[in-house]
């Protein structure tokens, strides 16, 4: 009788500590809208790191206490944020230069689809009723020096949000370094899917059969 492992898929707040941890000093790093704004509550307060907001803010910090909220003072997800000692506001124009220039180390982005090879979808799903919602994800994207997404690995219906080649519109061609999911955090490589870490109790071949592509352990 085969007996089926079981394993606990991590919460948004375990997923964005676990994209907080590969977050080193001084990186500039933008967080996109959605999930990937959890990142900011998870980077400890002892490594110096310039969160930056496309809508002009550098130095962001984590979200306020309740009670504390300034609604003058949001992310470009409309959610009010905090601001850091030293932190700065500036032009929407000058926050994407910033953004198209190279000067982001990373960005972390939400998605639809990931290709093995590192394509994002993430602005539409192209149905004809789909609100796109396209935002800095493009600039995002081709102009950090790393693209990190961060998502669940499966749909609402089961299916692998990483994918052999993207169905949806694209945002970037090869542009996604890192996939940090519920239940593994893979690379992005010319020649694959490579596993970098997975949750416990999940095995290397499961993961397999639930991406439906090949992974390099």
């Amino acid at each position: 009788m085969s007996t089926q492992t079981t394993y606990q898929a991590r919460n948004k707040d375990q997923l964005a500590a676990r994209v907080a941890q590969d977050i080193a000093e001084g990186m500039v790093v933008n967080l996109g809208i959605g999930m990937p704004t959890l990142v900011a509550n998870h980077i400890p307060p002892d490594r110096e790191v310039l969160l930056h907001s496309e809508n002009g803010i550098l130095g962001m910090g984590p979200a306020p206490a309740a009670g504390l909220e300034d609604y003058d003072l949001i992310n470009a997800g409309k959610q009010p944020v905090t601001l850091l000692p030293g932190g700065a506001y500036f032009h929407h124009n000058d926050s994407f230069a910033m953004m198209r220039g190279g000067h982001l180390d990373v960005c972390v982005l939400g998605a639809f689809q990931v290709s093995a090879t590192g394509d994002l979808a993430n602005w539409h799903t192209g149905q004809a009723d789909a609100i796109p919602a396209v935002g800095g994800a493009m600039d995002l994207a081709v102009g950090a020096k790393q693209t990190w997404v961060m998502m669940d690995l499966l749909t609402k219906q089961g299916q692998s949000k990483v994918v052999s080649a993207c169905s949806y519109p694209l945002t970037g061609v090869a542009c996604v370094k890192r996939i940090y999911t519920d239940l593994c955090t893979l690379a992005c490589t010319p020649q694959g899917l490579q596993l970098i870490d997975l949750v416990e109790g999940l095995s290397l071949a499961e993961l397999t059969e639930l991406v439906g592509l090949p992974i390099q352990a």
